[in-house]
C-alpha cells in the first residue's frame, strides 16, 4: 500500500467513525466515564474495565482526590518551612522524653513511675506544640483563600461547596495530624517502662487531634466568611493563646471552691475542664489531684458527662463544634462577600473611609514615618474603640478584685491569683500586638507597593526605621497604661491599709522555715512593671521590624518573628524564674529581665523570690535595680539592632525587590 492509498484508508475510517458506523474510542471512553466505569490498576494492561460504586466516587472526590486538598498537600510537602517545623517538633519531643527518662532508678516500680511521668510531660508538650503550631499551618487558609480573587476563581469551578470547605480544612490539617502521629513511637516506648495504660495514649491523641481540628475549623470559617486577611492571622493566633490562658486561670481560681480538703492538694474538676485541652488532659493523667466527679451525683446526663468525663466531653464537644462550623461554612460559602467599593456598616457608623469636604492640615512632627504609623493604626474603628474598651475592662477587673477582697468575699491568695491572671493577660496582649504590628510594618508596604514610593523620597533608612519604632511604641502606650492602671489600683489599696478591710493587706507567708509578714503587693510594682514592659515592647518591635525587612511576605515575617520572640522570652523567663527561686538578691534582680517574672515577684514574692525574702527591704531594692538594669539592657539591644538593620536595609530591600 503506497502513501496515497494509506491516506485514503485513514480518511475513510474517520468518516465512518463520525457517521456512527464504527465505534468511536473517544465516545466510548466518555460514555464509560458517564456511567462510572474506571480502569483498575490490575486490569489496565488487560484492557478490562471495572465499575466503581457512585458512593465511593463521591467520597473520593470529597477528600482523597479533592483538587484543593491535593494542591495544598503537594505544595506544603515541598516547602522548606514546613519541613523545618516538623523536624523541630520531633526533635523537641525526643529531647523532652530522653530528659525525663534519664535517672538512676533500679526497681521496676521506680521505672514505671518514671515512665508515667515522662508520658505525662510528653503528652502536655504535644498538646502545647499542637496549639501553637496549628494556627501556623492554618495561616494560609485565612490569607490565601480569604482573598476575594481566589474565591472568585474557586466559586467559578465545578467544585461543590463541600469540596471547597473540606479541601481547605483537611489539606492543611493533614500536616498537623502527621505531626501528631509522628510521636506514636515515642508513646509506645514509654510502655516498656510500665505505668502507662493504652487507653491513656489513645485519649491523649484524641485530645491533641480534636484540639487541632477545632482550631483548623475556626480558621476555615474565618476564610469562608471573608473576615480573614493578613491582619487577622495574628489576631487569630493571639485569640487561641489567650483563650487557653484565660480558661486555665479561671479554672485555677474555681479549684479553691472545689477542694477535697486542706492539705490534700486535690480538687474536683471545674466547669472549664472540658473547655481547655490542658485541663482535659490533666483530668486524664492527674486524676489523683484533679478528680472528676462521680456521674451518679448528677441527674442530668449532660451535666454528668461534663463533670464526670471531662476528657471525653472535650473531644466530643470540639468535634461537634467543628462539624457545625464546617456545615455552616458549606451552606454559606457562596453567599458571603461585599460588592466592590461598598462601605461596611461600622465604617458608616464611625465615618471611616467616607470622603467629602476638606479637612485641616495636621502637624506630623520631626519624623513623618512615626506620625504615619501612630495615626494609621488608630484611624480604624477597631483601633480607636478597642484600646478604650481594653483600658476600661482592665480598670473594671482591678476594681472588682479589690472590692471583693475588701468585702471579704475572696482571700488574699485569690486576689493575687486574680491580679496575676488579669495583668498577665494584659501584658501578653500588649506584646502580641507589638509583634503583630511590627512584623507587618515593612512587609505589608512591600506587598502593596507603598515601600517603592517611600524609597523615592529623601527619607533615609535610619529615620525610616526609627520612625517605625517610635510610632509603634507610641501607639502601644495607651495599651501599656492598662496594666499600670490595674496595678496602681491594687497598690493604692495596699498603701491605704485596705481601707480597714477585715483581712488586712498583710499576709503571713511561710518562707523556708520562717513565717514572714508580706504585703499583698509591692506598691512600687505599679511603676516597675510598666517600665520594663515598655522596654520589652520596644525590643519586640525591633525584632518584628528585622524580620519584616528580611521577609518578602507578611505571613513569613509574622511566623519567623513569633518563633524568635517566643524562644527568647521562654529562655529569659525560665532562667529568671530559676535564678529568682535559688539565688538571693541577685536572682531577684535577674527575674526582672522578664516582665512576667517581674509581675510574679511583685504580686507573690514568697513564691517567685523566696531566698531574697529574708530581708524584705533588700529584696525590693533588688527588684528596682534589676528593673532599671533590664530597661538599660533592652535599650542597648534595640540600639544595636537598629544600627545593624540600618546598614543592611538598602541591600535587603533591593534583593527582595519584585518578589512581592
Amino acid at each position: 500500500m503506497n502513501g496515497r492509498e494509506a491516506q485514503r484508508a485513514v480518511g475513510n475510517r474517520v468518516e465512518a467513525e463520525l457517521s456512527g458506523s464504527l465505534p468511536n474510542p473517544i465516545q466510548t471512553q466518555v460514555r464509560r466515564l458517564d456511567i462510572g466505569e474506571y480502569p483498575t490498576i490490575s486490569s489496565v494492561g488487560q484492557g478490562t474495565i471495572s465499575r466503581v460504586p457512585p458512593i465511593v466516587l463521591w467520597f473520593s472526590r470529597l477528600l482523597p482526590t479533592n483538587p484543593i486538598c491535593i494542591r495544598v498537600i503537594a505544595g506544603g510537602s515541598r516547602r522548606s518551612r514546613d519541613l523545618y517545623l516538623r523536624a523541630a517538633y520531633l526533635a523537641i519531643m525526643i529531647a523532652v522524653l530522653l530528659l525525663q527518662l534519664l535517672g538512676s532508678d533500679t526497681t521496676m516500680r521506680q521505672l514505671a513511675q518514671r515512665g508515667a511521668n515522662a508520658f505525662s510531660v510528653v503528652s502536655f508538650g504535644q498538646v502545647a506544640l499542637i496549639v501553637l503550631l496549628t494556627p501556623v499551618f492554618m495561616a494560609g487558609a485565612i490569607v490565601q483563600e480569604a482573598n476575594p480573587r481566589t474565591w472568585d476563581i474557586l466559586l467559578s469551578t465545578p467544585l461543590s461547596n463541600m469540596q471547597i470547605v473540606l479541601g481547605n480544612l483537611f489539606g492543611r490539617l493533614f500536616f498537623v495530624l502527621a505531626l501528631i502521629l509522628s510521636t506514636l513511637p515515642l508513646f509506645i516506648l514509654t510502655q516498656f517502662f510500665g505505668g502507662v495504660p493504652g487507653t491513656s495514649i489513645v485519649m491523649s491523641y484524641l485530645v491533641a487531634g480534636s484540639s487541632a481540628l477545632f482550631v483548623a475549623a475556626t480558621a476555615v470559617t474565618l476564610s469562608v466568611t471573608r473576615t480573614g486577611g493578613k491582619r487577622a492571622v495574628f489576631v487569630f493566633y493571639s485569640a487561641v493563646v489567650m483563650y487557653v490562658f484565660v480558661t486555665y486561670a479561671a479554672d485555677l481560681y474555681l479549684r479553691s471552691w472545689s477542694s477535697l480538703g486542706a492539705g490534700t492538694g486535690a480538687s474536683y474538676t471545674t466547669f472549664f475542664a472540658p473547655l481547655n485541652p490542658f485541663l482535659a488532659l490533666e483530668a486524664l493523667l492527674a486524676a489523683n489531684t484533679y478528680v472528676p466527679r462521680g456521674a451518679e451525683t448528677f441527674s442530668n446526663p449532660i451535666t454528668a458527662a461534663w463533670y464526670a468525663y471531662p476528657t471525653a466531653t472535650f473531644c466530643w464537644f470540639s468535634i461537634l463544634l467543628s462539624v457545625v462550623m464546617v456545615v455552616w461554612s458549606t451552606l454559606r460559602v457562596r453567599s458571603f462577600g461585599r460588592a466592590p467599593g461598598s462601605v461596611s456598616w461600622w465604617s458608616k457608623l464611625f465615618v471611616v473611609g467616607m470622603t467629602g469636604g476638606e479637612r485641616e492640615s495636621r502637624r506630623v512632627g520631626n519624623n513623618p514615618i512615626a506620625w504615619r504609623e501612630r495615626s494609621l493604626r488608630a484611624a480604624s474603628p477597631a483601633g480607636a474603640v478597642g484600646r478604650w474598651i481594653f483600658l476600661a475592662l482592665g480598670i473594671l477587673a482591678a476594681l472588682i478584685l479589690v472590692g471583693l477582697h475588701h468585702q471579704g468575699s475572696i482571700t488574699p491568695q485569690d486576689l493575687r491569683l486574680g491580679l496575676l491572671a488579669t495583668v498577665g493577660a494584659e501584658m501578653i496582649v500588649v506584646l502580641l500586638t507589638a509583634l503583630n504590628l511590627s512584623a507587618t510594618a515593612v512587609s505589608r508596604e512591600r506587598e502593596d507597593g507603598t515601600l517603592d514610593i517611600l524609597l523615592t523620597t529623601p527619607i533615609q533608612p535610619g529615620p525610616y526605621l526609627a520612625g517605625k519604632l517610635q510610632g509603634l511604641v507610641q501607639f502601644l502606650l495607651p495599651m501599656i497604661l492598662v496594666p499600670f492602671a490595674t496595678l496602681a489600683i491594687a497598690s493604692v489599696y495596699v498603701m491605704c491599709g485596705g481601707f480597714n478591710a477585715p483581712g488586712g493587706v498583710v499576709v503571713q507567708e511561710v518562707v523556708g522555715v520562717s513565717t514572714l509578714a508580706v504585703p499583698l503587693i509591692f506598691p512600687e510594682g505599679a511603676l516597675l512593671v510598666p517600665l520594663v514592659l515598655v522596654a520589652t515592647a520596644a525590643f519586640t518591635v525591633m525584632i518584628g521590624l528585622q524580620w519584616s525587612v528580611k521577609t518578602k511576605g507578611t505571613i513569613g515575617s509574622v511566623i519567623a518573628a513569633s518563633l524568635v520572640v517566643f524562644g527568647i522570652g521562654g529562655l529569659l523567663g525560665l532562667c529568671g524564674f530559676t535564678a529568682g527561686r535559688s539565688v538571693p538578691y541577685v536572682g531577684a534582680a535577674l527575674s526582672a529581665v522578664s516582665p512576667i517574672n517581674l509581675l510574679v515577684a511583685i504580686v507573690d514574692p514568697a513564691t517567685a523570690i523566696p531566698e531574697s525574702m529574708t530581708d524584705e527591704a533588700a529584696a525590693r531594692v533588688s527588684l528596682i535595680v534589676g528593673s532599671l538594669g533590664a530597661v538599660l539592657a533592652y535599650g542597648l539591644a534595640v540600639y544595636a539592632m537598629h544600627a545593624q538593620l540600618k546598614r543592611s536595609f538598602m541591600m535587603t530591600v533591593r534583593r527582595l525587590a519584585g518578589l512581592n
